[in-house]
Order: C-alpha cells, then structure tokens, then sequence
C-alpha cells in the first residue's frame, strides 16, 4: 500500500458484494477511508422484477474484509430508489465522516427485458439507477468537493453502452433484451464526459469506467452465458483507482475500460488488498473494437 489516498473520504454505492466490494477494497488499501453502502446491512432478495432469491454479501462483510487488510471503512444503509434516503446521503456522509473527496457511482442492477416485453416499471427503475442516481449523487457532492478545492468522481459504465460490433448477432446475452440498461450506461458515458468539462475549473476530475468484457458477481452472473470468459474484478478495482490519483487538469472526461486502460497505459495492476502485482492481461480479440484503449 502506497497511502496515496491518505485522508481521503470515498463513497462507493452498491459496495456490499461484486464490484463495488472490489472498489471499496481497492480504495481502502491505498489509505482512503471509504463509505460503503447498500439497501440493508444483510444480503437481500435481488431487486429484479419480480426476484425473490437473496444474492450473497453485505455491508458487514465488505467493512471486515477491508478491516482485515488494514483499511478503514465505514457503512451507510441507503435505498437510491427512495427520493428521500437517496437525495439525504451525501449530507449523512458528510456528518459521518467529515467530508468527501471521492463518489464511485456503481449502484444498480440489470433487468434485462425485450423492448416490445419490457414494463414501464423496470424501464424506469433501470433509468432510477443507472442515470437519475448519480446524477443526484453528483448534485449533492460537487458543493463539498468544491470546498475541499478538489474531487473525483466515477461511473461505472458499460461495454454495452458502446456501439454494438457489426454485423448484429443473431442472439445477445443469455436473457436478451439489455437494450434499455445499454442506453442508459451510454448516457452514463456522455454524462461523465459532459460533466468533466463543466466541473475542470473547479479541480473535480469525473471519469467513468467499465469492465471490457463482463465481471462474474453474484449479481449478474445468471446474465453471462455459459463458456462465455470473463476477467478478474481487480482490474476493474484498479482502474478506477487510476481516476483517483491525479487532478482534473491531469486526467478527468474519460471512458476508459478495465483491460483495454491499463494495458494501452502500461499500468501495474495490484490485488485488492494492493499487496501483488498482477500478471499484465491483454484485452482479449472478441472485446468489443470500438473501445478506444486510451480511454478518450
């Protein structure tokens, strides 16, 4: 651990299990004192439409697994579909932990459905979570961060919200139907670029990452089709770290993805307790080739 987060406050929303656990993880281990947080303390049935099976992970697991490398963290419970407990957080942050330097907007979930299939009740749950919530998040932390004269924040993304490789398959994932969650994670994308130009004068750099292929987490895993290769969090975890370590003026307005950034930037990857270097892995030929490596 290089303490190069050292009296840093991070944020990561959706931090109980996955890739926000990862985050959360990696952040901690370079010195930054990280909130995470989630609907409960204690795993929960997934929030698809009409889920009823209880997805593994909590709170209380992500604080011990970063307590147990050494790190700090502390927990939050927050539901970012209630208006209420979503727009109250930044300010319940704040008081907690005396302030914000980092917000990594990974909340969610994927509900995938066919257009003609798809209820106006998960169309705008999926918008609640993948736009309406960091862009609230965002809103309420610019003015702390502001004040502390400077700020990171990160989407997670998607190589969904990528234009989709020609010819069109004639299938797409195991379920089908991520049309609406891909439009979202594309305006994702736009927001955070948008947002890097309005926020540059303020020292408040805004990136956003993604993974380059697809992460196996408890939530999506019944997402990804059987044989399909997926790559490892830390890659993800370590990416997102990169968006944090330098200032707007240096590195903000990016859509950089997991394999493709530290591998075109010849950049060291670490286990998330940051104590191994991990092998360099190249993005793999069926990665989607309209990701730009550089991020740009």
């Amino acid at each position: 651990m290089d303490a190069s987060l050292e009296n840093k406050v991070a944020l990561v929303t959706g931090s109980s299990r996955g890739i926000g656990r990862a985050v959360a993880q990696r952040l901690a281990a370079e010195g930054a004192t990280v909130v995470v947080t989630a609907r409960s303390k204690s795993p929960m049935p997934s929030a698809r439409s009409g889920g009823n099976q209880v997805v593994s992970g909590s709170l209380d697991e992500t604080i011990e697994v970063i307590e147990a490398a050494g790190g700090r963290a502390l927990s939050l419970t927050a539901n970012l579909e209630d208006p209420g407990e979503r727009d109250e957080l930044i300010g319940r942050v704040v008081e907690l932990a005396g302030g914000i330097d980092i917000l990594v907007n990974n909340a969610g979930f994927a509900d995938y459905a066919r257009v003609e299939d798809m209820s106006f009740d998960t169309f705008d749950r999926t918008i609640d979570h993948y736009l309406r919530a960091p862009f609230a998040l965002a809103k309420a932390a610019i003015p702390h961060m502001r004040a502390r004269g400077a700020g990171w924040i990160v989407n997670i993304g998607s190589v969904t919200g990528v234009s989709p490789r020609r010819p069109f398959p004639d299938a797409g994932m195991v379920r089908g139907g991520d049309v609406v969650y891909a439009s979202t994670k594309a305006a994702v994308h736009r927001f955070s670029q948008g947002l890097a130009a309005e926020l540059l004068r303020d020292n408040i750099a805004v990136n956003c990452v993604a993974p380059s292929t697809a992460i196996s987490t408890p939530g999506a895993a019944s997402l990804i089709p059987d044989g399909y290769e997926t790559e490892p969090v830390e890659y993800l975890a370590q990416t997102v770290l990169e968006m944090c370590r330098q200032s707007a003026s240096e590195r903000t307005g990016l859509v950089a993805f997991s394999l493709h950034y530290p591998w075109h930037h010849g950049l060291e990857v670490r286990s998330l307790d940051g104590r191994t270097v991990l092998p360099r892995r190249e993005p793999p030929e069926f990665a989607n080739p309209n990701i730009s490596p550089s991020g740009l």
